[in-house]
């Protein structure tokens, strides 16, 4: 990969990163638990592509130790999401 690559997936991390901020800091209190559960289906994806990463299909060691560290978080993202929607969701079931 050369130098140019890199500039621009730095670029486009840089990017991403601003607009996410941007796009969460503008969700009012109340839509955060449905967002964090429509997340999960993003967080499923990023499972998918981790353990693709994982594979022994002649990647670097390097890529398998950061598909892994993907798939951890990606892993405990999904879980918390999962129990937070719960959580809300008895909040609305009758006693």
């Amino acid at each position: 990969m050369g130098i140019d690559a890199l500039i621009i997936l730095v670029y486009v991390l840089v990017l991403a990163s601003f607009l996410g901020f941007e796009l969460i800091s503008k969700v009012p209190p109340t839509l955060h638990t449905p967002l964090m559960s429509g997340s999960n289906a993003i967080s499923g994806i990023t499972m998918v592509g981790a353990i693709l990463a994982c594979n022994e299909a002649g990647l670097t060691s390097v890529s398998k130790i950061l598909g892994m560290l993907a798939l951890i978080l990606a892993s405990i993202n999904v879980v918390g999401g999962y129990a937070v929607t719960d959580r809300m969701l008895k909040m609305f079931k009758k006693k």
